[in-house]
């Protein structure tokens, strides 16, 4: 279809952006059709290709570029899952967004597909289900990956810009945020960090309430450690991970003894359930400068204000890269604020936290 120029505020003639490449891999016929239509009719995106499994996709990637993969699970011969990390690699740097029946709420096979790197997850109707509302939650997701660079300004590849990076010097608590794409993150991170770190290490990760005990199972796995999904009044303890339940924000409260989590259901500022912002405000409060503060991956700007609460009173915040991104938003609001101590991809973050002294 040919792109018609508009004119802008001063009369001059503005084409439109071209349309972002789009290639499906599903083994329907049916599927790659009705996918196929859903894409071209939004006039913002094109099908590149739509192949019937991986080693067509494959094939394709190495000879294109795409700016999405939609992506079934799935398939005869080699599954979506198992072949996820090599589409991401061929993919360079196309989004992948997993359609499949196979992630519905709750499943275990949408968190894995997330650790994974998958950008994230639609679940696939039935054949004779698909219609205008999955269309909409279709280009709403497509749109939601291609426009995210928009929302971030200047790229900082390096965390050189901000000054030389050295490890934390006394850090009790390390508090990290992150949304979309960063349950992938989350797992380059905590592989970098050995067993024996005994700080207690908390997670707010938007992911419905559903998914939290599968979430919280993998990040023990990866984190070759505890992990709790938190509940009210629930004590910190070295050496664990704690997770921000789906339906509430996690806060840390100062006790007669300790340290312990309290879950609120207040509106944030970000509009987020559970949001980073209380955890890092709370975090502020009660640690000061000796907590640490992460933000990875993630749409829109959660956690930006309480990564300044947390810089005021003396603490540091490490913010991935957008390179490593699948969204720049939180990491990016964050850093473009000036209040990254360090911007750097996600296992760098991980080896730096542990050669951070280990709190008390």
């Amino acid at each position: 279809m040919a792109r018609t120029a508009t004119l802008n505020d001063t009369g001059t003639a503005r084409m439109p952006p071209a349309p972002a490449h789009v290639l499906i891999v599903d083994d329907s016929v049916v599927a790659r059709s009705v996918l196929g239509r859903m894409v071209e009719a939004t006039r913002r995106f094109r099908v590149a290709a739509a192949v019937p499994d991986i080693r067509a996709a494959l094939d394709y990637l190495h000879m294109h570029r795409v700016d999405v993969v939609l992506l079934d699970i799935d398939m005869p011969g080699i599954d979506g899952l198992t072949a996820l990390p090599d589409v991401i690699a061929a993919g360079n740097g196309a989004k992948v967004l997993v359609v499949s029946s196979a992630v519905d709420e709750g499943a275990a096979v949408t968190v894995q597909a997330l650790a994974l790197g998958a950008a994230d997850t639609l679940v696939k109707p039935g054949t004779g289900a698909f219609g205008g509302r999955f269309a909409g939650v279709l280009e709403d997701r497509l749109s939601r990956l291609i426009e995210t660079v928009a929302e971030t300004g200047p790229h900082h590849h390096h965390a050189t810009s901000f000054g030389p990076v050295t490890a934390p010097d006394d850090f009790d608590i390390v508090a990290i945020g992150a949304s979309t794409g960063g349950i992938h993150a989350l797992s380059q991170l905590l592989r970098a960090i050995p067993a024996s770190f005994r700080v207690p290490i908390l997670v707010t990760q938007h992911l419905p309430p559903a998914f939290m005990t599968y979430f919280s199972t993998q990040l023990a796995v990866l984190g070759s450690r505890p992990c709790d999904v938190a509940c009210d009044r629930m004590r910190l303890q070295p050496g664990r991970i704690v997770v921000a339940p789906g339906d509430a924000h996690m806060r840390v409260v100062r006790t007669a003894d300790g340290t312990a989590i309290r879950l609120t259901r207040e509106r944030s500022v970000s509009g987020c359930l559970p949001s980073v912002d209380p955890m890092f405000e709370s975090v502020a409060d009660v640690f000061g400068n000796r907590a640490l503060g992460v933000v990875l991956s993630g749409m829109g700007r959660d956690g930006a204000e309480g990564a300044g609460r947390l810089i005021d009173v003396g603490a540091r915040i490490f913010v991935q890269d957008r390179g490593t991104s699948v969204v720049w938003g939180m990491p990016g609001s964050v850093a473009n604020a000036g209040h990254a101590s360090a911007v750097l991809p996600p296992d760098e973050i991980g080896r730096l936290i542990a050669r951070g002294r280990r709190g008390a």
